[in-house]
């Protein structure tokens, strides 16, 4: 689900992560452990994007000791926190449990278990059972699952340690696959997926409990919960065409699921195309052809506690 509101690899709270917009119907409740196989594949395919933001997060909180990823899902960033900053415990943040049992086990295979721990609860009321203020909160995409966002970023704040910086990936650019016209049905498919994408996307958030509306200026949100924005930068993912096998089973897990979700809200036309798109028998599918490929930006905000 490569939409520009959600992370492929991370976006959860309650959540879990790509969570999985559009979900396998147009309803809005997601079930963030039967998502968790495309979570992880998503969030790997990711990697080189949140490992260039997590070098330039580096910068700005250069040793942390507490990290703590506020809507980890199955881990896959929590890990790379870990690698990437080697003097730091992490903490993994979710309401899910056998996303945090994948967490676990993946901390384990990649030696970092002895400084990585898990903690289940919703947002953001469980971080009060942190044993210690954060140096580093790391939430992605897992905000905008809180129905009032801006009590949310209230309390991330008030659990970082003096000089603590929150760190929220948020929007980005929505996920293309294919060229605007690519030879069969009616060009531009992509963006009108993204249309009905949007209009899930509303109907999630007015949906979840205690819902406030909020106007998306980050910035602004971050500074009215005491906190000083220090940056705003945006990583891209670009795997050009021809692209690899894993990322054009990422396409179309993300096109059978936005067919699954949305087909009935489609004209035949769309959807016929959307079906050629996903036979791995047809030469015009994202399996076989070769103008396939991902590109995809995502927008990390950064803020300091001052005080």
């Amino acid at each position: 689900m490569a939409h520009p509101h959600h992370d492929p690899g991370h976006d959860h709270q309650r959540s879990g992560h790509d969570h999985g917009h559009g979900g396998t119907d147009t309803g809005t409740d997601i079930d963030w452990n039967e998502h968790a196989p495309m979570l992880e594949s998503q969030a790997e395919l990711f990697t080189p994007l949140y490992e260039r933001a997590l070098a330039w997060l580096g910068h700005k909180q250069t040793e942390p000791g507490l990290i703590v990823d506020a809507g980890s899902g199955p881990g896959v960033i929590s890990c790379l926190l870990a690698d990437g900053f080697p003097g730091a415990r992490v903490v993994a943040v979710d309401a899910t449990e056998p996303l945090l049992e994948r967490a676990r086990a993946r901390a384990a295979r990649l030696g970092v278990a002895d400084r990585f721990g898990t903690l289940a609860g919703e947002l953001p009321g469980v971080l009060d059972d942190l044993e210690y203020p954060a140096d580093l909160i790391w939430a992605s995409n897992s905000l905008h699952h809180i129905g009032d966002q801006r009590a949310a970023l209230a309390g991330f704040a008030a659990r970082l340690a003096p000089g603590g910086t929150l760190a929220l990936l948020e929007g980005g650019l929505p996920a293309r696959f294919l060229p605007r016209d690519i030879g069969i049905g009616r060009p531009g498919l992509q963006a009108r997926l993204d249309a009905l994408e949007e209009e899930w996307f509303a109907r999630m958030r007015a949906d979840l409990p205690g819902a406030v509306a909020e106007v998306d200026d980050w910035p602004g949100l971050m500074a009215a919960a005491g906190l000083r924005h220090t940056g705003t930068r945006s990583f891209l993912l670009d795997l050009p065409a021809p692209t690899t096998d894993r990322a054009r089973a990422h396409a179309a897990a993300t096109l059978s699921r936005l067919r699954d979700g949305f087909g009935d809200r489609l004209d035949s036309t769309d959807r016929a195309t959307l079906d050629r798109l996903l036979d791995p028998e047809d030469p015009a599918s994202v399996h076989r052809r070769r103008d396939v490929f991902v590109l995809a930006a995502r927008t990390l905000y950064t803020a300091e506690r001052t005080g």
